[in-house]
């Protein structure tokens, strides 16, 4: 378990972080900026010392300021990737590396350079220097640099914030890898969506320095209540799906799910691979009855569960495909004309092209996404 109960007086802002959570798999802690995630982080790293409170993690304290308990960051095995790589500019890719691992006892060494190098696959850069990498192969570099200290924990603060979309899609899949592979606890900081249902198996939402929900990303990105939170633009539901069909003929694959099924843009995925799927409450229709003649291939019977009260031109509509949450966001005459209401029965159409290929995140370890020339 990490359990966490802290203050701390940052200026104008008085953080206040108190959860718990199981020690494995990714937990991502999402806010907007200024939520203080940095500093929490900080705080586990001990590179900032709480004004109060506890930090423990699989049972060993790290911090307690009744016990007069600090444990020095060095001694805390923590591994931290930042923002950007701040890699040593003076060592080459192999210096870099060895530079913590060098400070491990070989007894205690669980990791060792040729893993982390094939794990990333950066033998080629070994002998470069960072000036040399671009910046997705200089947060590879920095990840097997913090693995090789082989710490208990990895921590990363935003390690995608500096790079574009292509270098994110190079290093994300790295970092998925992480997760099923070396079964390391990760704490990751994020202000993206699409990372957090990418990756996350936890979610940790922070708001001005006090930690506000903790669970499942399903189960928090479904409660209208944390839509301020979560982000009203980017709002929408979290699926857990398989893959359960492919149409070749017409480069779709059919996903199934507890509420009915999906098509979207073809996988190059195995029959049964676990999918995480985020639908978007503004690429969501509401129909009183199915739809003739429509290009729309997504359509799920539902029960309207919740309406957004607020007086503003769009409403948030909370729907229930049989125990499964989906969100729409549509505008208030639209919802006044179809007098929608809880307990009424309707049709959620979903385009299959509104489901990009950064809305979804694999949910087991029997399969990566396959290049198209495989």
């Amino acid at each position: 378990m990490l359990e966490v109960d802290v203050q701390r007086q940052l200026g104008a802002l008085a953080l206040k972080a108190d959860f718990a959570c199981r020690a494995s798999g990714i937990t991502a802690i999402f806010g907007r900026s200024g939520a203080g995630k940095t500093s929490l982080v900080n705080m586990l790293a001990g590179l900032l010392k709480p004004d109060r409170g506890r930090i423990a993690l699989a049972g060993e304290t790290l911090f307690d300021s009744k016990a007069g308990i600090d444990v020095p960051t060095e001694r805390r095995r923590l591994g931290y990737v930042f923002q950007e790589g701040r890699l040593f500019p003076h060592l080459t890719v192999r210096g870099n590396l060895t530079y913590g691992l060098k400070r491990v006892p070989k007894q205690e060494r669980q990791i060792e350079l040729e893993q982390v190098v094939a794990l990333l696959d950066i033998e080629a850069l070994l002998d470069r220097r960072p000036r040399a990498l671009s910046g997705g192969e200089k947060q590879r570099v920095a990840l097997g640099r913090a693995l090789l200290a082989n710490p208990k924990i990895l921590l990363m603060d935003e390690p995608l914030a500096a790079l574009d979309q292509p270098r994110k899609d190079e290093v994300l899949p790295f970092i998925e890898q992480l997760r099923d592979e070396m079964a390391l606890p990760i704490v990751y900081v994020s202000h993206s969506m699409q990372e957090i249902v990418r990756l996350a198996d936890t979610l940790v939402l922070m708001s001005e320095g006090e930690v506000k929900a903790v669970g499942s990303v399903e189960d928090l990105t479904s409660r209208l209540d944390l839509r301020p939170l979560t982000g009203r633009y980017e709002a929408g539901a979290v699926l857990t799906t398989s893959v359960a069909g492919q149409d070749k003929a017409f480069g779709l694959t059919d996903l199934r799910f507890s509420g009915g099924r999906l098509r979207v843009p073809h996988l190059k995925l195995p029959l049964g691979q676990s999918l995480r799927v985020r639908i978007r409450a503004r690429d969501v229709s509401i129909a009183l009855s199915p739809p003739e003649n429509t290009s729309i291939l997504n359509m799920i019977e539902c029960e309207i569960k919740a309406m957004s009260e607020e007086n503003s031109p769009q409403v948030d509509v909370q729907l229930d495909a049989r125990g499964t949450a989906i969100w729409a966001r549509i505008t208030a005459r639209s919802c006044k004309a179809l007098n929608l209401r809880p307990g009424l029965k309707v049709f959620a159409l979903i385009k299959s092209v509104a489901i990009d290929r950064q809305s979804l995140g694999r949910r087991d370890r029997t399969a990566r996404f396959l290049s198209e020339d495989k």
